[in-house]
């Protein structure tokens, strides 16, 4: 099969690369880039492991083929800091020990991101709905709750 070559943006850095058409946008990030904080579960779209912001949304990487991506920008969950410093968010997770195999997070903090940067004070069936598609097997989801209650005051200054 001949590879389609694609322009698109991860992390604020610009990438052309050519690819086969059937690659998904999991395998890209992880395989191509080498960006591995995007974890690769179900591969079905169930369980969210795989989420990260495309055009500022989130998606399932794994249900994204990568020349949808081209001319548009991903976020991934190395993408939230700046560099070594982790973001309001981040630090949020490890704050209220809502890290805990740390298999879900990376989908957890980009269904999060995307949750503070459209309603940057959800109330908490606001967040309940937005990591309903991530799965965790630890922590319960309480400590997740509350991280981004936390994260939404930190970052708005409250």
């Amino acid at each position: 099969m001949n590879g389609v070559t694609v322009h698109t943006v991860v992390n604020g850095q610009e990438y052309t690369v050519e690819v086969d058409p059937r690659t998904t946008l999991l395998n890209f990030l992880r395989d191509t880039l080498g960006l591995t904080g995007t974890k690769c579960g179900c591969e079905v779209g169930e369980c969210g492991t795989c989420t990260v912001l495309l055009d500022g949304s989130a998606v399932n990487s794994c249900l994204v083929p990568v020349p949808q991506v081209a001319g548009r920008s991903v976020t991934t969950v190395e993408g939230l800091g700046a560099g070594e410093k982790l973001s309001p968010l981040q630090e949020a997770f490890l704050d209220h020990d809502a890290v805990h195999c740390g298999f879900c997070t990376p989908g957890l903090l980009m269904s999060a991101r995307d949750l503070l940067d459209h309603h940057p004070d959800p109330s908490e069936e606001e967040i309940r709905a937005a990591i309903s598609g991530n799965l965790c097997r630890c922590t319960g989801y309480m400590q997740v709750v509350d991280a981004i209650t936390d994260a939404s005051t930190r970052e708005s200054g409250r």
